[in-house]
């Protein structure tokens, strides 16, 4: 049988172009070119869920119209119905807005004719609810575990609760007896203390936490979330045991933008129900949340005499007027003077 004769190469073959649709990817979704953009950004996925939540809920007010043939008009139309027909505080509609703005200007980029005609929410104004130093104590005493320790860094770091969570073990500096806290607030670091007390409880929690860290490894599984993409910087950097979480949460989970099987840290519902709790028991008769931690840090030590700059810089506040608040709180105003009933 003779061999097959190889096909004869054509010289000056014009190959056609590809059409612009074979060119062009499929146009990706609305709801997800904004999770697009917010993770461009570096946004938290808190923020990334709630910007859709708005977004959804915008579109589904003006009759599932797409917003690029919307604007100021219906924005206001929807700023209008949340605080008359909904009732929601001012910081919820503020919210609202912020979302509508980033997908206009960010995802859209359609600038945004907007003249915000819309009914407003009242601010309300109001002191933060400050704990006496006993109060704290019997708070705590009532908290046990890992959220004993987590519920003093707030109090004696002035942390807020994302913050202490968030936390990593390359982030505690027990020789110096401080605390960096990155990418807090409007994405600013700072360093605060570290009570010397804590120091000994959390040296004993982390060899725990290393332990179990160690048997993540050897299953198979031992990665944790860096930002910034930093994990395609560094290929090990996210099995390494300094990027690990402080607190990390009991149990192995899929990350939700990654899908990646890994251990996040503790939820913050945890500390919250046990803060509720012990507030019970301890039979404190005050609105208190794990934020009213930080506002007693820095009521007492404004009591204690340091100045408002260095307890602005702890605090991690852009402007001092944002700490002016607690001054307030102390032993002025309707406090300071005297009661005609009482001479």
């Amino acid at each position: 049988m003779r061999d097959a004769l190889p096909k004869p190469i054509l010289k000056n073959r014009v190959i056609p172009e590809p059409s612009a649709t074979e060119i062009q990817p499929p146009k990706r979704k609305l709801l997800e070119r904004v999770r697009d953009a917010i993770r461009v950004k570096h946004y938290s996925f808190q923020t990334e869920k709630t910007y859709v939540q708005w977004i959804r809920r915008y579109i589904l007010f003006n009759d599932i119209r797409h917003p690029s043939e919307m604007g100021g008009q219906e924005v206001n139309a929807f700023l209008t119905h949340l605080a008359v027909i909904e009732n929601v505080a001012a910081s919820t509609q503020n919210q609202a807005l912020c979302a509508i703005l980033f997908l206009y200007r960010e995802v859209l980029q359609q600038e945004l004719d907007l003249n915000l005609n819309a009914v407003r929410a009242k601010r309300p104004h109001y002191l933060p609810t400050v704990l006496t130093v006993d109060e704290v104590m019997a708070i705590l005493k009532q908290i046990s575990g890992v959220y004993q320790i987590i519920a003093k860094l707030l109090y004696g770091c002035g942390l807020r609760l994302n913050e202490a969570l968030e936390l990593r073990v390359k982030d505690l500096d027990f020789a110096q007896k401080q605390i960096t806290v990155r990418d807090g607030k409007g994405m600013e670091s700072r360093v605060t203390m570290l009570p010397s007390s804590i120091i000994e409880p959390l040296k004993e929690h982390l060899q725990r936490i290393k332990r179990m860290h160690q048997q993540d490894l050897e299953h198979g599984y031992g990665s944790v979330y860096l930002p910034f993409a930093l994990d395609r910087k560094y290929s090990n950097a996210a099995k390494e045991w300094i990027w690990q979480y402080v607190f990390p949460s009991n149990r192995i989970a899929k990350d939700p933008r990654s899908e990646i099987m890994r251990r996040h840290h503790l939820h913050e519902s945890g500390l919250q129900k046990e803060v509720k709790q012990a507030v019970r028991i301890a039979k404190i008769e005050k609105r208190v949340s794990c934020h009213t931690f930080r506002h007693s840090f820095a009521t007492h030590l404004l009591q204690n005499g340091y100045d408002i700059r260095t307890v602005q810089e702890l605090l991690g506040h852009k402007d001092v007027k944002t700490t002016m608040i607690y001054t307030h709180v102390l032993n002025r105003g309707g406090r300071g003077v005297q009661s005609p009933l009482d001479r």
